[in-house]
Parts: structure tokens; sequence; C-alpha cells
């Protein structure tokens, strides 16, 4: 099984350099610029999940993100019970595969 920089490592070489977090209402935060991006204008790459080796319940996904504008990013995020509310908005947001 991958670990979570396995994937990660892979996704920037391949242009994935920029860095999401969920912030309120339902937007991402582009962490290194300050940005903000409305995730329905995004599309979805590719999903990576994550199972705990230890603990089955402590799961994880990465998102590798596109902006219509073409640059591309990764959003990481607890998946499961533990998923923090703003991560949640983010993910009903995003358009499907």
């Amino acid at each position: 099984m991958d670990t979570p920089l396995d994937p990660t490592q892979r996704l920037r070489a391949a242009g994935y350099d920029i860095d999401f977090s969920a912030v309120a209402g339902g937007r991402l935060r582009c962490v290194g610029y300050g940005l903000h991006h409305d995730p329905a204008g995004m599309s979805i790459e590719e999903i990576v999940c994550f199972e705990g080796a230890s603990d089955p319940s402590d799961e994880s996904i990465l998102l590798a993100l596109r902006l219509p504008c073409g640059r591309e990013g990764l959003s990481a995020a607890a998946y499961g019970a533990d998923t923090p509310a703003a991560d949640v908005k983010v993910l009903h947001r995003l358009p499907p595969m």
C-alpha cells in the first residue's frame, strides 16, 4: 500500500504544485497565494484514498485538482466520520469525475 508521501511526490512531479485547503463557505484556499477558489469550477483529475495501517478508521483522501485556468494542485482531508465540516462542503461542491 502506498503511503501518503508516495502519490504526493508522484503528483508533484507531474505538475500539481499548488496546495489547497478548505475554508468556510465551501471554498478552497490556495495556500501559497491566499486566493480562494470555488471548487464547483474545478475538475478532479485523480483521487487517492488511504487507510491507516494500524487503525482502519484512520482514513484520508488526496485530491488532484485542476483549476479552469489549467493550473493543478492538491487537497488533502480526513475521510469518513472525522472529515472536518469545511472539507465536507468542498467535497459536495466539486463536480463529479
